[in-house]
């Protein structure tokens, strides 16, 4: 157990489940996976998971190991996931640990202690932490790893035996995957590379443009039909002042000038060297580098309290209103400025916006009209309530060029089509007939393009361009077989039909170098499917006890 947990240093298995219980929340009711939720934790009824209720301390141990899973696993800690998707990923992690439990999957102490080493020394979690070397000593990763977040050394063992335990219910559950066999290795290996030498003719709707007619009517029918696809989320626009941080670096510089600066730059550069930027190569380029962080890290602190006195001021004017960060602006001689008009999915357009800043926006109301300050990563803003725009579906008259390109598109995508079919039609009579296929492309006035050899296996194909999406090139081929052609395959652009010349025999010198790696990474393909279909099913059992899972069934019932 321990040389696969080695092998897969990434915890690949529970990144496997992660993403099978992301597959299960959208089972339940996919429009519920963005929206904020109670959850089970905001009444403290946590539900139940193979009979047994789920107690608080039980799920906040579980969620602590969760965040160290997601930190190795992708070198950074899950603050950015919804409340929701978070719950939903602890639920998971606990419903696996107790069918581990159930079924005696037991972890013993040597094995826990192999495993908490090999990831102390593991060059991933080093590289993550910048730190020189292969080796973190523990009382180090406890002090600058888990402190700062709420952590413990005993979250970090129980993350250890559990993610053992879980990797070996993983392995238990998966065995059918170990039942493939060399022989069918070979066969899946010589189906998947294959080569075949194809030819194809493309139908781009760019070429039917210049055919379609725009006409008054087909416009205005063509909104009307359509009139769905051009309304307009719920929108906000914002006033704002921003403290650029750009603005504090002179009195940030001196601040530090008065520090040991030079002393925290090169504490820096002995811990994580010049590995630490991408653009600097040099022990001076990186000092410099890391003098500029720390410059712009005072500066913006320098931004934040200036902000926050702004705020204040703002805030403490009677009666509140939108209008207070124009007065106070204009009292001390700053610059308000104003966002275009933009939704919860995008954020602002003219700067770089933090998820805070649009979620404080659309926060705002005619009764709690200011928010801020909000730190971004080039300044600090206040802002307030300029508009609210509920979503509409605008006139005709105002986004006629639009509509207008669209429907030139539609059709021309639309006629693309038409011939492409019209022609796949007449290619397989021309092809019974004994014509090649080129001769028959030519004689219908299209011009065939012959592709480099590809196989099930290939990866990326620069030539096809748009003119196909490779899987359904690879889909389409396999189809139709060599000596014939396929059917005509629709894209978002128009189509294609490709047609199969040939196909190549695999190299045997490579098939048999290939072969035992192909041979594990099947097996654990195979291995993946089993265990994925275990745990959809074992979750939409369980999980119908859970709260957060009982308002998504109920949501969808409605």
């Amino acid at each position: 157990m321990i040389g696969t947990i080695r092998k897969h240093s990434k915890w690949l298995w529970i990144l496997i489940a992660t993403l099978t219980i992301i597959s299960f929340v959208y089972y339940f009711n996919p429009g519920q996976r963005m929206n904020n939720s109670s959850g089970g934790s905001s009444n403290g009824n946590l539900g139940s998971v193979y009979g047994e209720k789920i107690t608080q301390d039980e799920f906040a141990s579980v969620e602590r190991e969760f965040e160290l899973f997601y930190f190795f696993r992708y070198n950074e800690w899950p603050d950015k996931l919804s409340s929701d998707e978070l719950e939903r990923q602890v639920y998971l992690r606990l419903l696996l640990i107790r069918k581990a439990a159930d079924l005696g999957i037991y972890v013993g102490d040597n094995e826990a202690a192999t495993a908490a080493s090999g990831i102390l020394n593991s060059p991933e979690l080093a590289r993550a932490l910048k730190i020189n070397g292969q080796s973190i000593p523990p009382d180090v990763f406890v002090k600058e790893v888990l402190e700062p977040k709420g952590l413990t050394a005993a979250d970090f063992e129980n993350f250890v035996r559990d993610d053992l335990a879980i990797q070996q219910l993983v392995h238990s559950l998966g065995l059918a995957g170990a039942l493939v066999t060399p022989q069918e290795a070979a066969a899946i290996y010589q189906r998947n590379h294959e080569e075949w030498d194809a030819q194809i003719v493309s139908f781009s709707a760019s070429n039917y443009l210049s055919q379609v007619t725009v006409s008054p009517e087909a416009i205005a029918q063509f909104y009307t039909n359509d009139m769905a696809d051009y309304r307009l989320p719920d929108r906000v626009q914002v006033n704002y002042v921003v403290f650029d941080v750009t603005n504090f670096f002179p009195q940030a510089e001196a601040e530090l000038a008065k520090t040991n600066l030079n002393e925290q730059v090169e504490d820096f550069f002995r811990q994580y060297g010049t590995n630490a930027f991408a653009d600097a190569t040099t022990p001076d380029e990186t000092k410099a580098k890391f003098r500029e962080l720390l410059t712009r890290r005072q500066a913006l602190e320098d931004a934040r309290t200036q902000a926050n006195a702004f705020a204040t001021t703002v805030f403490n004017l009677e009666p509140t209103r939108a209008e207070n960060l124009a007065v106070v602006a204009k009292q001390q001689g700053l610059t308000v400025k104003t966002t275009a008009p933009f939704d919860e999915q995008t954020g602002p357009t003219n700067f770089d916006a933090t998820a805070e800043f649009t979620q404080d926006a659309f926060g705002l109301t005619p009764d709690e009209p200011l928010a801020g300050p909000i730190v971004g990563p080039d300044g600090v803003y206040v802002i307030a309530l300029a508009e609210m725009l509920p979503s509409e579906i605008p006139p005709l008259a105002d986004i006629r060029a639009q509509v207008t390109q669209d429907f030139q598109l539609h059709e021309a995508i639309s006629r693309a089509q038409l011939v492409g079919t019209l022609f796949a039609k007449s290619l397989t009579n021309s092809l019974t007939a004994g014509k090649s296929f080129a001769v028959a492309c030519v004689a219908a006035g299209h011009v065939p393009e012959t592709l480099p050899p590809f196989s099930l296996s290939t990866q990326e194909l620069p030539e096809i361009g748009d003119r196909a999406n490779l899987n359904e090139l690879k889909q389409a081929a396999f189809t139709a077989g060599v000596g014939h052609a396929s059917e005509f395959v629709p894209t978002d652009d128009g189509g294609f039909v490709v047609y199969i010349e040939s196909q190549q025999p695999v190299n045997e010198v490579q098939m048999n170098a290939d072969l035992p790696q192909f041979l594990a990474s099947l097996r654990q393909e195979e291995e993946t499917q089993a265990f994925n279909d275990w745990l959809g099913t074992e979750a939409r059992k369980e999980f119908g006890n859970v709260p957060i899972f009982q308002q998504a069934l109920n949501g969808a019932a409605k």
